[in-house]
């Protein structure tokens, strides 16, 4: 009883569970929808496919990115030490051994049922290859662990192998096209969101810099800046041509976002000290989101808007 105390305090210090659930099932069902309503599936083709699969798929995602929290605090113990030591490791309110032996059963469940029950299982067998990679530097932890930017190129691409996972299901199960202008739109729908978000983090201004290595520290904070300015509409772009076909209010939001936050990364440039810009960048991502999703439920409710 005492390790699962423990590690329910550390659940809900670094991955609570429902909140993350969510995200997870978030994530699945909006490329999920966003591929098969491009691609002209009806409600009527649905109905007798969607089902108890659709939500084990969800389940995939969140526990994997339970791992993958999991797996970065455990690589990221030395650093944390020094860097953060109030958090549960460093602090030793839950120890690597319980940790590591609560990963097992957070592995196998997800994979043996897909293994068993989902058509798109070996692609489910290469997102866990990828994380497993990641939790051991890709064998190159002295040279990926020291570079700021390798770590961004060979971590971040993870969303685009979770995305790769939603669609080769959705691709099998309905039997559509593999290659569309629409499927590698989607493979970077998520992709994008998590790029802003983790550059935007590690953005500082001159005077908040720490030891901590961040971009801003590296490439100066205007220049950091710039490169989520650019990826921020690369990203928006992408979406407007997966709402396009479904809602053209959605667009219209969409670009009313975007140009919002344009002008406080303007603003964050001229003066970085009124506020972080991954609060403003997390505001962003929740509204645009929320968006992409009130878009598929208008579309499977009213049609074409």
């Amino acid at each position: 009883m005492e390790h699962l105390k423990r590690l329910n305090n550390y659940f809900k210090e670094r991955y609570p569970i429902i909140p993350r659930f969510f995200v997870g099932a978030i994530m699945w069902f909006e490329l999920y929808f966003i591929v098969i309503l491009n691609q002209g599936v009806t409600w009527t083709q649905i109905r007798p496919v969607f089902g108890w699969r659709e939500l084990l798929g969800a389940f995939t995602l969140f526990c994997f990115l339970w791992w993958l929290r999991i797996a970065d605090d455990l690589k990221d113990e030395e650093t944390d030490k020094v860097l953060f030591p109030d958090r549960a490791l460093p602090t030793g309110r839950i120890s690597r051994k319980e940790l590591q032996w609560f990963c097992v059963p957070l592995i196998a469940v997800p994979l043996t049922l897909n293994l068993i029950f989902m058509p798109n299982r070996w692609f489910c067998l290469f997102l866990y290859t990828y994380g497993s990679l990641m939790a051991i530097w890709f064998f190159q932890k002295h040279k990926i662990q020291n570079s700021l930017p390798l770590a961004l190129l060979t971590h971040n691409p993870v969303q685009i192998v979770m995305n790769l996972y939603t669609l080769s299901y959705v691709v099998l199960v309905y039997g559509i096209k593999w290659i569309t202008l629409t499927n590698i739109l989607a493979l970077f729908t998520l992709y994008f969101p998590a790029l802003i978000w983790e550059v935007s983090r590690k953005i500082r201004a001159p005077k908040d810099e720490t030891d901590y290595v961040t971009y801003s520290k590296l490439f100066g904070y205007k220049k950091a800046t710039n490169f989520v300015l650019f990826v921020t509409w690369i990203d928006i772009i992408t979406n407007f041509i997966l709402v396009w076909n479904l809602n053209k209010i959605s667009v219209a939001v969409l670009f009313l976002l975007v140009s919002w936050m344009t002008w406080k990364f303007i603003q964050f440039k001229k003066d970085p000290t009124r506020w972080t810009i991954v609060s403003k960048v997390e505001i962003y991502t929740y509204l645009q989101e929320s968006t992409m999703i009130l878009t598929i439920v208008a579309f499977l409710i009213f049609g074409k808007i």
